[in-house]
């Protein structure tokens, strides 16, 4: 069977239970908090669920800790329970993917990234006002600082890249320098 076609399955059924519990919001920001601060900074927590030699408790146990809240919904308590009883843990990590795709495209939340000079909360607030008015939905800007473009900010949305940073605006202006040089010589 195919990694994706199971991942989306499972995917689906945590999303239709969390709905018919009212909890779907709550589970999107705990699979998104186990993702960004567990799945993809520890690499071994992965390795670790998948090790047959742990007990389902133990796997348990450590899932839930590795969302970092204090408090586990019931409803991921639940998934992760059946995905370690099903023994599909190498699949958990798409599974979370999945179930966020999913969370995204019923919620018509589009995602974005942005990245900055500086961290800069107020610049992150306005754009993702400006872009959900025009795209008449929600936006997510996941934010980057790159201090290298001097100032200014760089957006990446629904296929879209609007380059306003002082790096790109020294860019053009030392081309279109060099191309007056090259026409008056």
């Amino acid at each position: 069977m195919n990694i994706g076609v199971i991942s989306v399955r499972y995917a689906r059924a945590l999303l239709a239970f969390a709905k018919s519990r009212g909890t779907e919001d709550r589970v999107y920001d705990e699979t998104k908090r186990l993702v960004h601060t567990s799945l993809n900074v520890v690499p071994q927590l992965r390795h670790t669920i998948e090790n047959p030699v742990l007990s389902i408790a133990t796997k348990h146990k450590l899932l839930c800790d590795a969302v970092g809240v204090k408090e586990v919904s019931e409803e991921l308590k639940r998934f992760f329970r059946l995905v370690l009883e099903e023994k599909r843990e190498k699949f958990l990590q798409f599974m979370i993917w999945s179930y966020i795709d999913l969370y995204r495209e019923d919620k018509h939340i589009l995602v974005g990234k942005l990245t900055t000079a500086v961290e800069s909360p107020k610049l992150v607030k306005k754009l993702e006002e400006l872009a959900s008015a025009r795209t008449n939905g929600v936006v997510e800007l996941e934010t980057k600082v790159n201090p290298s473009i001097i100032g200014g900010y760089i957006i990446e949305l629904a296929g879209f890249r609007l380059d306003a940073s002082v790096q790109n605006q020294l860019k053009r202006i030392r081309r279109q320098f060099i191309a007056r040089n090259r026409r008056i010589v």
